[in-house]
């Protein structure tokens, strides 16, 4: 009777890698609601193999060269959801906005100032962080007619100087076309009076 055959490690199939996390579907958006900035945020965490060392989610914002982190809350069963204050914005005990990032009141006045974060209004990255870590694109909420982001009665819309109509002239050639029209009408009034002049 022949001895029975031993397998060799080499014919066993190798363990396949633990898979990576993911955060693959989760989002992150803006949203203005009755004049207050938001940030809106659904995290889903894909773990089969338990591979995060962390359970708990960080929103980093950046514009290049200040940064903010903002703790998100602890994910249950690979999820989290919620909504948060803009940084820098703030509402009263009613609810009702009371300040805007970016923005500050000085003698009963809203002022624009470099403080209260208002460079998160021109961000650059915005990234969720659980371990793995996830990109997002994120940006300051634009006003609209029925939702204002800024304090009432101010913009932050830059004043520009009223352009011509279109008409093919640019404003530098327009004074050069008026004084050349000013010189031949100056021409001709000269021209009549010679020729009144010889009669």
């Amino acid at each position: 009777m022949a001895a029975p055959t031993i397998a060799s490690a080499e014919e066993y199939p190798p363990t396949p890698p633990p898979a990576n996390p993911s955060l693959a579907g989760s989002a992150v958006t803006s949203v203005c609601d009755g004049n207050v900035p938001y940030i809106t945020y659904e995290i889903a965490l894909t773990d089969p193999d338990s591979q995060s060392t962390s359970n708990t989610a960080t929103l980093i914002l950046s514009d290049g060269t200040n940064t903010e982190s903002i703790v998100l809350g602890d994910l249950v069963n690979g999820q989290l959801s919620g909504t948060i204050l803009w940084p820098g914005a703030s509402v009263d005990a009613n609810g009702e906005p009371s300040g805007w990032p970016g923005w500050t009141k000085v003698g009963g006045q809203w002022v624009q100032t470099s403080g209260n974060f208002g460079w998160t209004r021109n961000l650059t990255s915005a990234t969720i962080e659980v371990n793995p870590d996830l990109v997002v694109p994120l940006s300051y909420p634009d006003a609209t007619p029925d939702c204002a982001t800024a304090p009432p009665g101010v913009t932050t819309a830059s004043v520009e100087t009223p352009g011509l109509v279109s008409t093919g002239v640019s404003a530098l050639t327009l004074p050069i076309g008026l004084g050349a029209l000013g010189l031949v009408a100056v021409g001709g009034v000269v021209m009549l009076s010679r020729r009144y002049s010889r009669r």
